[in-house]
């Protein structure tokens, strides 16, 4: 994924690539004090020379040694990992992953912390983002600091939940599975993923060998029992034949234009949230944690408080997750419209939501689209972007519109507190912010931001 790119010595952001050097300085060791956390699954540390390391693997306020990764004598700063604790941090636990750990397995962050720890970093990390790019303190973003588990994962330290209904396993050249390591193309082979939910573990994906193929996508949906596994080949390879523990559809994504085609079983799968079932074709996007559908809907219907009669529209919409839940509350005089660039997409949200005649759904990127509508007002906005986020011009165009509410869910601090700037500027602020731990064992996070328009003093 990409991350946000920031200059080492002036915030606590994750950093663009070093420039590469003849001059390496992989390898070197230094015994280093560890600072705060930093957004992007590690922490910062300076040398006794003030060079910048940001450093995997350790904790705020640790004494360790840390073994330079990524960098040379002329990089602006050092990636490292902690491969010696010399004085550890009461919040440190061992991890209990034999996967995780410095050069191995990069899919979890902080297997190293407790629970509770984990998300008062993730909290600091949104804190940071907030006030850096926002100029916001919690309070101002109406945000009461605490980073929210999903329900059944406030489990005891050294317990991890298992959540993650979709799983991308990398395929190494002997045809093994595994999960890529940090910032690599290598592949730590695994025969067991924690943080995998039980549809996707009683699969036995990681049993198996996978000859001719470069990654295999296994999905387990959580509303029902599809099971879904979507082969890549590798240039010029042949599908194998699936055989796995459990029945599943099997998909294909083509070399010559990277499309995903069904090769047998059911194109898609069905998931359930908010009361309703929605179709996810060829390997689509849905939240990932089993709880997610729920716990957004619900803050974001918590935040906006549908009225009956209101036009609401929803930006980036997916297979029409959050345009379902507002039809349902406006009511049949209220109308609802839904922006999404993907066409398969599209034709789930189109198929989900058929039931409801004021929904439509519209193809395109929503910075082409929106303005093509015509549209000049709307009471009720809920945009769930990118990683990149929203940017300037979309955002100052839905401030043009007037809701009175407007729901943003954002899966990036960074891009959040961005694009709440923007708002402002526009004339948006928080009413409120709420912060979900959706990907434990990881450093990403969800957040929730209603906003509304800023009411001149008289």
């Amino acid at each position: 994924m990409q991350q946000n790119a920031s200059e080492p010595s002036a915030s606590a952001s994750e950093p663009s690539a070093p420039e590469p050097s003849l001059s390496s300085l992989v390898g070197e060791e230094y015994e280093v004090e560890v600072g705060p956390v930093a957004h992007g699954g590690h922490c910062i540390a300076r040398t006794a020379e003030g060079r910048v390391l940001f450093v995997r693997h350790a904790l705020p306020g640790e004494k360790i040694v840390a073994r330079v990764t990524e960098g040379a004598e002329d990089s602006r700063f050092l990636r490292a990992d902690a491969v010696r604790i010399v004085e550890a941090s009461k919040d440190r636990v061992e991890a209990p992953c034999p996967f995780a750990g410095p050069g191995k397995c990069g899919g979890c962050d902080w297997q190293h912390a407790k629970p509770g720890a984990q998300r008062r970093l993730k909290g600091e990390v949104i804190a940071e983002q907030l006030q850096r790019l926002a100029g916001l303190t919690p309070e101002e973003a109406g945000w009461d600091g605490t980073v929210m588990p999903a329900e059944g994962d406030k489990l005891p330290a050294g317990q991890v939940p298992a959540w993650r209904s979709r799983v991308q396993y990398a395929i190494d050249d002997e045809g093994r599975a595994g999960l890529r390591k940090h910032r690599s193309h290598e592949v730590e082979v695994i025969d067991h993923c924690m943080i995998a939910s039980e549809g996707i573990s009683e699969l036995g994906v990681e049993k198996r060998e996978w000859p001719s193929l470069a990654s295999v996508e296994a999905i387990a949906s959580t509303g029902s029992h599809d099971r879904q596994v979507v082969l890549t080949p590798k240039p010029g390879g042949r599908l194998p034949l699936v055989e796995l523990d459990k029945p599943v559809s099997v998909l294909r994504v083509e070399e010559k234009d990277g499309g995903v085609h069904r090769v047998h079983g059911r194109a898609f799968v069905r998931e359930r949230a908010d009361g309703r079932t929605y179709r996810v074709g060829m390997g689509g996007f849905w939240q990932v944690h089993p709880q997610a559908p729920d716990t957004l809907v619900k803050a974001v219907m918590q935040g906006l408080m549908p009225r009956k009669g209101e036009m609401a529209l929803d930006l980036y919409c997916g297979v029409g997750l959050f345009a379902g839940a507002i039809a349902e509350r406006v009511g049949e005089t209220g109308a609802v419209l839904g922006i999404e660039s993907s066409k398969r997409a599209v034709e789930d949200a189109r198929h989900n939501l058929a039931d409801l005649p004021r929904v439509r759904v519209e193809q395109g990127k929503v910075e082409q689209v929106l303005p093509r509508t015509k549209i000049t007002e709307a009471d009720l906005i809920v945009l769930d972007p990118p990683r990149a986020g929203a940017g300037k011009q979309t955002v100052k165009h839905l401030a043009a519109l007037g809701a009175r509410r407007i729901a943003y869910v954002a899966c990036d601090p960074a891009a959040l507190a961005r694009d709440l700037a923007y708002f402002a500027t526009a004339g948006y602020k928080p009413r409120t912010l709420r912060a979900f731990d959706l990907f434990p064992m990881t450093h990403h996070v969800e957040c929730v931001a209603i906003l509304e328009p800023v009411r001149e003093e008289g």
